[in-house]
């Protein structure tokens, strides 16, 4: 057999059908899994072949995991995760409950016949992963379908998608806080659906696919989440819960933007032009919030000049107006974007060189024709107010790394924007603050110059931001201790600069509301 290339001679595996668990089997496969975990796995293979694994590049992981010979979990990782072959009697082994037997009537591996040294070869990837929450981590078993790197092929139309960069995100900046119900807009394998259990008192999980449903079901079942059971439900966009409220929507769409004769895949391209997966739901999505419900999603977006004039368009068409965050994570060129689709389709010139020409003129000509000068790509976070009318419109952009949980900050950034949106100056210059534990204070200048040139006052967390201060910014900052209010504070530095009041007063008042808005200082 030739493993270099992720192929078998022996034994080729075409999963038509997706796995499926009764509650006996999931028992037993959770009992055999439950010592494979990420850090097991890395014990095992070592970072080499985990840093080659990341890359996609399965045959480091499928040596190392061969020369630790019988153990379990390197059994399970070279069946499951490595696209390696067993024999049937190392399945047995790697699933001592299960056994080889009913991880083919589960769907999980078929087996080249019924003796002890006949190939058996996993069916779809199952793997450990881990989350990290404010409360610790989380250990999860998810299955989906094998990538192009196991079986040498291009993903197929249906193709299932495990956990990647963009759900890691999702998952990362979702608000955390306990709710009634959420809603999972594209499940897929189901990852954000596991992730609300863990807050919500009920999951509504839906997507068009019903291959994604299906492992959504699989991986709902093995991992055993809290609460009721999900409410697994067909259809496109926000069709399957139509007149009904949340207090969560979370999803990370189909939001790829495939032009006219470029390759479409379920798991990425939800069946309208252009960026319309992205524009229906920022339009239509303040209908299906509760009052002072949220839905956060990822997206990308066209820009023809000036980004957020694409989403003050679709702002303005909400059924139901809502507070908008978005922030904007990266820009790509069309060409830039066509490559990094074309790559994710396993449509390369390689492979078939007249298909990824056909593609990628396709591609050009498409967002040409458009007027494209760049795709965006961010997350987005829009609520439905409580009360009123919205007092939040945020477009911002940052490429910068992202604290991780960003969800707890969230929740502290809009608390704090909810204060400052009936707070008058007076107000704000009559509260007492205390200093963010992650800021710090980085000052540059000439060695013999008395006064630094730049003064910065930078977020360790959060979003990361900085902002650059003068002598009476710093100044108040630093004397933010929770004992005095700003506007004492204030009043100091005046008499300490000789500077009038008023003017230090009216001075600090903005940035002052900048950094409440941002985290920097809290409120007491």
């Amino acid at each position: 057999m030739d493993y270099s290339e992720g192929r078998f001679d022996s034994l080729v595996i075409v999963t038509t059908a997706p796995p499926h668990l009764s509650p006996n089997a999931a028992d037993r496969l959770r009992s055999d899994v439950s010592e494979w975990t990420v850090d097991a796995v890395q014990d095992v293979v070592g970072e080499r072949a985990m840093r080659a694994f990341g890359r996609e590049q399965v045959l480091p992981g499928r040596l190392a995991a061969r020369a630790a010979g019988e153990d379990r979990v390197a059994l399970l990782s070279r069946l499951f995760l490595f696209g390696d072959s067993l024999t049937r009697a190392q399945a047995d082994a790697a699933l001592p409950q299960l056994g080889a037997q009913g991880g083919i009537e589960a769907g999980l591996i078929a087996a080249s016949g019924a003796s002890a040294d006949d190939e058996v070869r996993a069916t779809v990837d199952l793997r450990p992963t881990s989350a990290m929450t404010e409360d610790g981590e989380l250990a999860w078993w998810i299955a989906h379908d094998h990538g192009e790197a196991v079986t040498g092929r291009a993903v197929r139309e249906d193709h299932v998608l495990g956990v990647g960069g963009a759900s890691t995100t999702l998952a990362s900046i979702t608000m955390r806080a306990p709710v009634q119900r959420t809603l999972d807009l594209g499940t897929g394998c189901g990852i954000q659906a596991l992730h609300a259990s863990q807050h919500s008192q009920q999951v509504v999980a839906t997507d068009i696919s019903r291959r994604a449903l299906a492992f959504a079901r699989f991986n709902e079942a093995l991992n055993r989440p809290d609460g009721a059971p999900w409410d697994v439900r067909e259809g496109h966009l926000l069709e399957p819960v139509a007149g009904e409220q949340f207090d969560l929507v979370v999803s990370n769409p189909p939001f790829v933007i495939s032009p006219p004769g470029t390759p479409r895949f379920e798991y990425r391209d939800g069946g309208l032009a252009w960026d319309g997966v992205v524009g229906a739901l920022a339009s239509g999505v303040g209908a299906c919030l509760n009052p002072g419900g949220v839905a956060q999603f990822l997206g990308n977006w066209l820009i023809r000049d000036d980004w957020t004039e694409r989403w003050e368009q679709w702002l303005a068409e909400s059924s139901v107006p809502v507070d908008a965050w978005v922030i904007q994570r990266d820009v790509l060129d069309p060409a830039e974007y066509a490559e990094t689709w074309l790559r994710d389709a396993g449509v390369t010139r390689e492979r078939d060189e007249a298909r990824f020409y056909a593609a990628y003129e396709a591609y050009m000509a498409g967002f040409d024709a458009a007027g494209a000068q760049g795709i965006g790509f961010g997350a987005v976070l829009l609520r439905r107010p409580m009360h009123g009318s919205p007092t939040l419109r945020r477009l911002e952009e940052h490429e910068g790394t992202l604290q991780s949980p960003l969800g707890p900050h969230l929740i502290s950034v809009l608390a704090a924007h909810d204060w400052l949106a009936s707070a008058s100056d007076d107000d704000l210059l009559g509260a007492a603050y205390t200093v963010a534990p992650d800021v710090t204070k980085e000052t540059y200048g000439r060695p013999l110059q008395y006064e630094p040139e730049h003064i910065l006052i930078r977020q360790g967390g959060g979003l990361g931001r900085s902002i650059k201060a003068d002598t009476a910014l710093a100044g108040l900052v630093g004397a933010c201790d929770g004992e005095l209010t700003a506007g004492q504070i204030a009043h100091a530095l005046a008499a300490l600069l000789d500077v009038p009041a008023s003017d230090m007063v009216a001075g600090l008042a903005p940035a002052l509301r900048e950094l409440v808005r941002d985290g920097f200082l809290l409120p007491q």
